[in-house]
């Protein structure tokens, strides 16, 4: 795991009180009794995951078996870790250890009943059939009365809030709605310009997925905005390339998600997934994976073949707070720290669309760290405040 010199420390979840030892102590214990009572494992199954949660709130981090299918990567990632308390490893790979742990004991790469079965499916099918979606899609149809610059501004307000804030909200919220309060940074006119440049250039557009479901939905809609306006010759949508941190996106999701949008009663909304089928079908929209989207390690690790898909892009969009963390570090940053500092090893030109869940947070003003400082709320974890921010590398 690379650290820059002079890195501030990396946040770990052995800290009583801290938020990475909440998600551990509370939010991991409540996951794993959802999981259980969403699907009816086995006695075998079931048991796997009670010694997963006793071993990562208060055991050590014991390797994978040798013929697990990753073994030998998680080994290597693990260098150092193995037999430390979970406390000890940073947070953002006892994160994503816990998550491949999970896949582990409820069987989803072993042979045999569950093999293939995503453990948060159940939450997804849910989320994504709710009848609130169809309200949300419909509120598409009112996209074409609105300017284009106001229509743009709109949806890129969708992705940035996925599921907290519905598309009707974004699009009747009025010309202020982009740069409402809630909005800690806003580096809405560079990624205008940045997505304008790429249009210009004909250039490709990456698009680093967060959640499946409803977040999906207006970052497909946003996908299909900038194929449909020519701000991007060809966009490609990464993905995770298995069940991974509850909700994030797999191709099947993805494709989910389309099927959603064509079946949607909205007329616009049943065209955007209509464009979005044919421009899967005809190459404008790639989906593409990477085992690397499910390591333990933040982009400044990225393996040369990724790392050289991502240089060929004129911008990549990075959508969410785990992404986030990966761009910048999962470090304890002086929240004024610039963004293109941390984030310049990103080797595009990179956008951040994220909703605040976590304690890590660069890019902002003085001003603006005092005013949600007075608040005496935890506004870095509370999901009611997001950043738009952009390195546009010139």
């Amino acid at each position: 795991m690379t650290s820059a010199p002079g890195a501030p420390p990396v946040i770990r979840s052995g800290v009583p009180g801290s938020f990475a030892h909440g998600v551990f102590h509370e939010r991991h214990p409540k996951l794993l009794r959802q999981v259980l009572d969403a699907l009816p494992y086995g006695p075998g199954e079931r048991a796997a995951v009670e010694r997963l949660l006793a071993e990562s709130t208060g055991g050590v981090l014991e390797p994978l078996e040798a013929d697990a299918p990753d073994g030998a990567r998680w080994l290597a990632w693990g260098e150092g870790l193995w037999g430390r308390p979970w406390g000890e490893a940073p947070f953002l790979w006892a994160e994503s250890y816990f998550y491949r742990r999970l896949l582990e004991a409820t069987g989803y790469f072993r042979p045999g009943a569950w093999q293939g079965v995503d453990p948060f499916a159940p939450f997804k099918s849910a989320e994504l059939d709710g009848p609130a979606v169809d309200e949300e899609l419909a509120a598409l149809d009112g996209l074409d009365g609105l300017p284009e610059e106001r229509r743009a501004r709109a949806l890129v307000s969708s992705a940035l809030w996925g599921n907290r804030a519905d598309l009707s909200f974004r699009i009747t919220a009025g010309a202020q709605g982009a740069s409402a309060p809630d909005l800690a940074a806003d580096d809405g006119p560079l990624l205008r310009a940045a997505l304008e440049r790429a249009g210009s250039g004909a250039g490709t557009v990456c698009v680093v997925a967060d959640n499946a479901g409803r977040e999906l939905l207006p970052d497909l809609v946003l996908i299909d905005h900038l194929l449909a306006h020519g701000l991007a010759a060809r966009v490609v949508l990464y993905v995770k390339p298995q069940p991974y941190f509850v909700s994030d996106a797999t191709t099947a999701d993805v494709l989910a998600a389309v099927g959603r949008l064509r079946a949607a009663p909205s007329p616009v909304a049943g065209a955007v997934g209509g464009r979005l089928w044919r421009a899967l079908e005809g190459g404008a929209l790639v989906v593409r994976t990477h085992p690397f989207f499910c390591a333990p390690l933040p982009f400044h690790d990225l393996p040369a073949d990724l790392r050289a898909e991502f240089a060929g892009a004129a911008l990549t969009i990075v959508k969410g707070d785990l992404n986030y963390r990966r761009l910048v570090g999962d470090r304890l940053w002086p929240p004024t720290t610039p963004f293109a500092g941390a984030a310049g090893h990103f080797p595009s030109p990179v956008a951040a669309l994220r909703t605040l869940k976590s304690d890590v947070v660069v890019g902002l003003d003085a001003a603006t760290v005092a005013r949600l400082d007075g608040t005496g709320t935890p506004w870095r974890t509370d999901g009611r405040h997001a950043l738009v921010q952009v390195d546009p590398r010139g």
